[in-house]
């Protein structure tokens, strides 16, 4: 795992910073996919380079990659190993100028997560987790906060691309807003669900995909985060993978911040 782990740091570091050159040498093409979510031409480079990475030191290894998701055979098979990469998440954010943007990628086993990094270049951060031997942020091991009340607490969330889903994302907001001392919203998941395995957060929820929860949640989980989903998991998908109304939150404010989630139902 210490290998594995390795290779996939050195790999987004590689991706990170070409990604920060394209967009500092103006080398960025801005398309949108079909619900509105906006896609630049750093995500696919950075895909890119990762895959090939990937595919040259574990041919035999399957990739799951937002960017080549509708496009791969067998996308929803977990068996076997397999790496789960988002080689730009928060690409609003990059396109804009703001440094909250992250490549990330795990490798998991018949849907387990193993090993997951998340690296945000523009900030110089870099969080990694292995199974079962604690995750740290650039070499500081990490621990959820200690809070016990939602009240008390700061939460993460986000909001949906599909603006026909917006509905119940609002309930969220206002349940939470309502409930917890104040919210956040950085528009790139996987660092926010990182900043809850370092304590800069109490929890974060909301609706989410693969590549969003499994180098992430790996990291949370490392740091002592307990994680669960308002919904529930479909028997297809592993546990580790599944991103819809998660809940990923510090263990003292888990249970009444999924109460507060059924709302939302």
């Amino acid at each position: 795992m210490g290998k594995l782990l390795n290779f996939t740091e050195n790999v987004v570091r590689k991706s990170g910073k070409h990604i920060v050159k394209m967009r500092n040498e103006s080398h960025i093409d801005i398309t949108y996919k079909d619900v509105g979510e906006l896609v630049t031409s750093a995500d696919f480079a950075s895909d890119q380079i990762i895959r090939e990475a990937i595919l040259y030191y574990y041919p035999d290894h399957r990739i799951l990659s937002e960017e080549n998701f509708t496009s791969e055979g067998n996308k929803e098979r977990f068996d076997g190993p397999l790496w789960i990469v988002d080689p730009l998440d928060g690409t609003v954010n990059f396109a804009k100028g703001l440094p909250h943007f992250a490549v990330l990628v795990a490798f998991a086993v018949d849907g387990i997560v193993w090993v997951g990094v998340v690296h945000a270049p523009e900030m110089g951060i870099t969080f990694t987790g292995i199974r079962g031997n604690g995750s740290f942020f650039n070499g500081k091991k990490l621990q959820v906060s200690s809070i016990s009340k939602l009240s008390e607490s700061v939460v993460g969330t986000g909001f949906p691309h599909d603006k026909s889903q917006i509905k119940s994302a609002l309930t969220r907001i206002n349940n939470l807003a309502t409930s917890c001392r104040d919210i956040r919203r950085f528009a790139a998941p996987t660092i926010d669900i990182c900043y809850v395995a370092s304590g800069l957060l109490d929890a974060h929820t909301e609706s989410l995909k693969y590549w969003d929860v499994a180098a992430a949640g790996l990291i949370a989980r490392e740091a002592g985060a307990t994680i669960g989903h308002a919904g529930k998991v479909p028997d297809n998908i592993p546990n580790d993978l599944f991103g819809e109304e998660i809940i990923c939150s510090t263990p003292g404010i888990f249970k009444e911040l999924f109460n507060l989630l059924q709302k939302n139902d």
